[in-house]
């Protein structure tokens, strides 16, 4: 059943495809989690998403065509997250909203995302921030939430994409200064920056894989400090 999108969605149009695994939230909504569905086909995963026996879900998804479906309605918490951090928010199920994007993911056939699909999260991405108020710093990938246990939305994600219309944060690569900051005190930059840090090489490479994916290798170098340095300042200033 094909309908108007919600509020704010303008033109774009969603496919209702209900699941039941959701449930009701305690508090507002603040964060957007885009994650992949790491499975070898949509039909594969939108299954799974409204599986009750399978316990996960996700409010969207969307297809390599564009196609957006609605599985869950934005006032209720749908179960995508899992275990989770971000800043000061412990199980971001309760703060956020799941947009599930339709690729193979890194153990069935890591690809890039099509230029329709990602017009879609991008339209859909604009319209969840302006309604419900969300900064662009609390929009971010299951791999920075979750870094021990997930790599999605991936290195593949053009997240310069979304920068560019402000629907992310940029890769800094303006006015760099290497603070030399020993390991440690990277790693307090990284937690005060939103990661969980209580394992020091799954954070590095979550961050690593969306403001550096090019080289993900756990090793903090003096690119990876400057780029945290700057997205730590008021207006992180990068090319998109």
């Amino acid at each position: 059943m094909s309908n108007a999108a919600p509020d704010g969605l303008g033109a774009l149009t969603f496919i209702e495809a209900p699941s039941p695994n959701f449930d009701d939230r305690t508090l507002p909504i603040s964060m957007i989690v885009l994650h992949y569905t790491g499975m070898q086909d949509a039909a594969s995963a939108i299954a799974r998403l409204r599986d009750p026996q399978a316990k996960v879900s996700a409010h969207y998804v969307v297809a390599e065509d564009g196609v957006v479906l609605r599985l869950v309605d934005e006032e209720r918490r749908a179960w995508h997250a899992g275990v989770s951090h971000w800043r000061d928010w412990d199980g971001v199920n309760d703060v956020s909203i799941g947009i599930e994007v339709v690729n193979p993911g890194h153990e069935f056939g890591y690809r890039p995302f099509p230029d329709a699909q990602i017009a879609s999260v991008i339209a859909l991405v604009h319209s969840i921030k302006v309604r419900h108020n969300i900064t662009r710093g609390n929009i971010v990938g299951h791999s920075d939430v979750a870094p021990t246990r997930k790599r999605d939305p991936g290195e593949l994600f053009p997240w310069h994409a979304l920068a560019r219309l402000r629907l992310a944060l940029p890769r800094p690569t303006r006015n760099l200064m290497d603070p030399f900051w020993s390991e440690g005190g990277f790693l307090l930059a990284l937690e005060r920056f939103g990661y969980d840090v209580r394992d020091p090489m799954a954070a590095i490479m979550a961050f690593q894989r969306r403001f550096r994916p090019e080289l993900i290798d756990g090793e903090i170098d003096a690119e990876c400090r400057m780029i945290l340095l700057a997205l730590l300042l008021p207006k992180p200033q990068g090319d998109d």
